[in-house]
């Protein structure tokens, strides 16, 4: 292996990202234009892919087509949705088919057009850490290039002024279900790798789905799609009191807009949480068309007579779980509402148990003596998604700023792809200390508090100014 490149004072980089996902994308295209802003980019995989275990026919992002990477910051950026079709003459089937949401394989497709084209992104690259250099005043960012099989072929330092972390989700398995998950043989999978193992799950007699949000209900329209009628043997159960449409009124989006995502900052650390808590509907619940086209599916197998060989039962939770001899799975339920127990035998499992925000602790250990927590020993993050650090850092103008990690702080459209833009151009504008996206001060017709707070772009680094002295004999 190489080693790491001797530190060269005088050039540092503007920008750093890590992770390459939907967010960081955002903030490369933005980016692009900027010639003053020497950025790059690092990402473990091998190229964008973005859940594409989830890639289902049929399944749709839940965000209109103007959530794309950058149109709600720059409606002329190159980088547009709209764009990608024009470029791959695909306009006008989009304009006839007049579809709000895209299909999510095509979002898949579009943001892999812009990451092959955008110079500045390096795939292969795994980020081993992040540490602050107090002598020069800078972040240093260790990374493993790696080969085509993932392993390390050379190691890199890259400093830097700035550092963005994008490093996404990760599949969420509840303690009662790990054991399933770890051991080989019957198959228990993560929505997240569904269509990897479709055919061996279809392959199974009876199939369990654990989960009653969006992917849930993705997975099990799917499966009964391709299951027998009247041989379907797929049970459906999740701990919501309800297989619950998620909420999609017009005022009700306008949770996920910047007006919200600056009230919520400004409210005390406790509201934040009893709201998170509060607010699953808003980003947990099912789309009203997944639950139509379920129930239309179970309908269309009533019309010969009898019923599915379905069972759909939500305000269940997953008490234990266990392997019986190698064939089997043994699933310990409890009804929450009645409560009662029972027991539930099937050949496989999808478990459709959402994602979690990924721990910055491995990437961030270096910076924990200067990071700033709070009562819950998580990362405090500003207005402008940087985390809060030492004053000896941040007097430097240099920072860390997250993507899809602050939920905790900025609200539910934290995972958001239609804030994605809009937080990516309020990166740039902090960092650049200039108004470089010009960005709406109002985005909705509710006022949620009595004071709103106003946006504002910090000014930028400046070299200090030294005062004359004054001779006041």
């Amino acid at each position: 292996m190489n080693t790491p490149p001797h530190f060269t004072a005088d050039t540092p980089r503007d920008l750093v990202g890590i992770g390459i996902g939907p967010c960081n994308l955002s903030l490369a295209a933005l980016a692009h234009p900027l010639a003053e802003l020497d950025a790059v980019f690092y990402e473990q995989r091998p190229r964008f892919d973005w859940h594409p275990g989830l890639l289902i026919d049929g399944a749709r992002i839940q965000v209109p087509f103007l959530a794309d990477l950058v149109t709600l910051a720059d409606p002329t950026s190159p980088w547009t949705f709209l764009n990608y079709l024009k470029t791959h003459q695909r306009l006008y089937p989009f304009y006839f088919a007049e579809r709000f949401h895209t299909p999510r394989a095509e979002y898949d497709t579009y943001c892999r057009w812009v990451a092959d084209q955008l110079p500045g992104l390096h795939f292969r690259h795994q980020v081993d850490a992040v540490r602050w250099n107090p002598e020069h005043d800078v972040f240093e960012v260790d990374h493993t290039r790696l080969d085509t099989d993932g392993e390390a072929e050379a190691l890199g330092r890259t400093h830097t002024r700035n550092v963005v972390l994008g490093i996404g989700t990760e599949p969420y398995i509840p303690d009662a279900l790990r054991p399933l998950v770890d051991a080989p043989g019957v198959p228990v999978v993560h929505a997240t790798d569904y269509l990897t193992h479709r055919d061996t799950l279809l392959a199974a007699g009876h199939i369990t789905v654990v989960g009653s949000g969006q992917s849930g209900a993705e997975v099990f329209l799917d499966l009964l799609r391709h299951r027998p009628t009247g041989r379907e043997q797929l049970h459906w159960i999740g701990r919501t009191d309800a297989f619950a449409p998620m909420e999609y009124s017009k005022l009700g989006l306008e949770h996920f807009t910047p007006d919200y995502t600056r009230y919520f900052h400004a409210l005390p650390e406790s509201t934040r949480d009893r709201l998170t808590a509060a607010q699953w509907q808003l980003h947990k619940g099912i789309d009203a068309t997944t639950l139509a086209a379920i129930h239309d599916e179970l309908y269309r197998r009533t019309l010969g007579g009898g019923w599915p060989d379905t069972v759909l039962t939500p305000g269940v939770r997953v008490r234990t779980a266990g392997r019986i001899a190698t064939t089997k799975i043994e699933l310990h339920l409890e009804h929450l509402q009645q409560n009662t127990r029972t027991r539930l035998t099937t050949d496989a499992v999808v478990l459709a148990t959402g994602h979690r925000e990924r721990p910055l602790d491995r990437i961030l250990a270096g910076l924990d003596p200067y990071i700033r927590r709070d009562n819950s020993e998580r990362p405090r993050v500003d207005e402008h998604f940087r985390l809060v650090l030492d004053p000896s850092v941040t007097a430097t103008g240099c920072n860390v700023y997250l993507q899809n990690a602050e939920r905790h702080t900025h609200g539910v459209g934290a995972p958001d792809l239609g804030l994605a833009a809009w937080r990516a151009a309020t990166i740039l504008n902090t960092l650049t200390g200039k108004e470089t996206y010009p960005l709406p001060t109002r985005t909705a017709f509710t006022t949620f508090g009595l004071e709103q707070p106003q946006p504002r772009v910090p000014a930028a680094r400046q070299a200090p100014t030294l005062t004359p002295l004054v001779d006041r004999r």
